[in-house]
């Protein structure tokens, strides 16, 4: 699939305004998790499968504005593992908030690798996907650091997974800034030649 400066500009232009829709988001499920969840479980539950649910239908989106599923590997897998993830967390809120930050671990570690592998894949085309790459590898370390956590003494809860949202959304609303400037600085060259 080879892409024209004016598919990369359309790109561009739904890049920004999808990760400006995944920071409003991520910034909004954490506020909630902070505040009325920690004392109220039945929000806490929803919020917690509402959370990968969202991503895989996110990336469902954001993989139909470039071709598709089929086209987009790595977002093909981010989908998958969410789905899985979200009907993960429902079960593991039967057994405990141990088990339930295992699943979100495992599916960081993942999901991660893929956003990573995807934010690789764009930087060519579409530039500033370095906060993307970033983030991706982070969520493995978060992935890996929740795992241990999940296994650990201290007891768990929403607000060990809170974190790990706060630097997605923090990630993607550093992707949409980049992509208005680099956008900006593209427009004042044009009108200076």
């Amino acid at each position: 699939m080879t892409l024209t400066i004016a598919d990369a500009g359309t790109g561009r232009n739904w890049l920004r305004r999808y990760y400006l829709l995944r920071f409003a988001v991520s910034a909004a499920w954490v506020v909630a998790a902070f505040t009325i969840a920690q004392n109220t479980p039945a929000l806490a539950a929803v919020l917690l499968v509402a959370y990968p649910a969202w991503d895989a239908t996110a990336n469902y989106l954001d993989a139909s504005r470039s071709g598709g599923l089929s086209c987009n590997k790595s977002q093909m897998l981010n989908f998958i593992i969410s789905v899985l993830t979200a009907i993960g967390v429902g079960i593991a809120l039967g057994q405990s908030m141990n088990a339930v930050l295992q699943v979100f671990g495992v599916w960081a570690a993942l999901a991660g690798l893929f956003q990573l592998v995807t934010g690789v894949r764009r930087w060519t085309v579409y530039g500033a996907q370095w906060p993307m790459i970033l983030s991706g590898a982070q969520s493995v370390l978060a992935g890996g650091f929740m795992l241990k956590m999940a296994v650990g003494p201290e007891p768990v809860g929403i607000a060990n997974i809170a974190p790990y949202a706060a630097f997605g959304a923090f990630y993607f609303l550093v992707s949409a800034v980049l992509l208005t400037a680099g956008d900006a600085q593209r427009g004042s060259k044009r009108g200076s030649v």
